[in-house]
């Protein structure tokens, strides 16, 4: 599964990991905003790793949890989603809109194979230092951004861009460059 290739969702083993994953998330979303202690320590737990200032606000969804990496200055608004079969890695001072989705795992074309039960394919996804994802974004796998990027709201990236950009659409495409200047 790390490694990029076919896998099979219904190993044992990957069902075991996502229940353990999913009790973490449903105690988080239960928590709501009443308890802003146990809900940092829950995603601390959760998380692969998180920087300082990690904040998560429910509802939140993800597949295992310890395939997300984040940095300093953390910030996901409500109902994000962060499929993690492969790693996703998000750099200091990222801002996530309400409902971005991030997704890093794909399916195979082959009918035949997801029928047989190989349904995923990993791939990671990577976003830099200094990113703001607008609401709805939709991050799709194997993307990687750059740092200080803008991805506007509701966009589809569906392909990696570099420093320095704002980007907007479906499929996303940059409207404007240099936007540290």
């Amino acid at each position: 599964m790390l490694a990029g290739d076919i896998f099979d969702v219904y190993d044992d083993e990957l069902v075991a990991e996502r229940a353990e994953a999913r009790k973490q998330i449903e105690e988080f979303n239960a928590l709501g905003e009443r308890n802003p202690e146990r809900s940092t320590a829950i995603i601390k737990k959760l998380f692969g790793e998180t920087g300082q200032d990690c904040s998560v606000h429910a509802t939140f969804r993800c597949d295992y949890g310890y395939n997300i990496y984040v940095g300093d200055d953390f910030f996901a608004n409500y109902d994000c989603v962060m499929l993690d079969v492969a790693p996703i890695r998000i750099g200091k001072h990222a801002l996530l809109g309400p409902k971005v989705q991030i997704y890093s795992v794909n399916h195979p074309a082959d009918p035949r194979l997801r029928r047989n039960g190989a349904e995923g394919i990993g791939k990671p996804v990577t976003i830099g230092d200094d990113v703001w994802i607008g609401g709805g974004a939709i991050i799709c796998p194997g993307v990687t951004l750059g740092d200080n990027v803008i991805v506007g709201a509701g966009s589809v990236v569906t392909k990696s861009f570099g420093d320095d950009v704002i980007i907007g659409g479906n499929p996303a495409r940059v409207l404007k460059t240099n936007v540290t200047k």
